[in-house]
């Protein structure tokens, strides 16, 4: 954990507090034991959780930190990637954990209780259903999911459940600059402008990191999302 430690202070320019190094191991050991009974993630070794889950899922933080989001709700949070990361360092945010396989979410549940993390909701729905929801619509400051969807479909996904103002933080591969220009055109439609593709490094992974930064600027239509299943079927085009 000590590297851990290192690497986020070098990499991001943040200094963990002594709760929080806590609460990141707490999390790394409840992973491993849930992984030995269940697949809730393909990366089972704690280096690898380290650097690809939670140093990943952290690369977020400086672009949160302009402006701190009094709410974010993560799409297809997985095993928590990133939102519970983002709320152990941004404990007065409140979160949103969305996933639809329902044990993942019982992890999730199980993990910010033994944190006593406060103020984080969860839903086991698709982001379609959630997007056309009073009180879920344009809601929330800032919308985040890693690898979840193609752009143009991952844009229909977040930027209905953002105010105008917020943010839509999207952590993306080597594909990143392509798919954000695929999805100029569903970003203009939702009330989305593109802001910026941001490339991150984080140590111990190989691959190329970028986060696609949408800023919301303009009311989503009534008609999106569509229903469930039909963003990813017929992508704005």
């Amino acid at each position: 954990m000590d590297k851990f430690v290192q690497e986020t202070r070098a990499l991001l320019g943040f200094q963990l507090t002594t709760r929080q190094i806590t609460a990141f191991q707490r999390y790394e050991a409840e992973l491993l034991e849930w992984n030995a009974r269940m697949n809730l993630t393909a990366i089972r070794d704690p280096t690898g959780i380290r650097s690809k889950h939670f140093l990943d899922s952290l690369t977020c933080l400086p672009v949160l930190f302009e402006k701190p989001p009094q709410s974010l709700i993560d799409i297809g949070t997985g095993a928590g990637f990133p939102g519970i990361h983002l709320k152990i360092m941004l404990p007065k945010m409140r979160l949103t954990l969305v996933e639809s396989v329902g044990k993942k979410l019982d992890f999730c549940r199980h993990v910010v209780n033994i944190l006593e993390l406060e103020e984080v909701a969860y839903f086991q729905a698709r982001a379609e259903e959630l997007g056309q929801q009073r009180g879920q619509r344009e809601h929330y400051d800032c919308a985040v999911a890693r690898a979840v969807a193609d752009m143009p479909v991952l844009a229909e996904y977040l930027l209905p459940l953002v105010k105008i103002g917020g943010l839509v933080v999207a952590q993306k591969g080597g594909s990143a600059h392509a798919e954000a220009q695929r999805a100029e055109k569903a970003f203009q439609i939702l009330g989305g402008r593109l802001r910026q593709v941001l490339p991150v490094e984080v140590p111990g992974v190989a691959e190329e990191r970028f986060l696609v930064l949408v800023e919301k600027i303009a009311p989503t239509p009534s008609g999106y999302p569509r229903r469930t299943g039909l963003p990813a079927k017929r992508p704005i085009a």
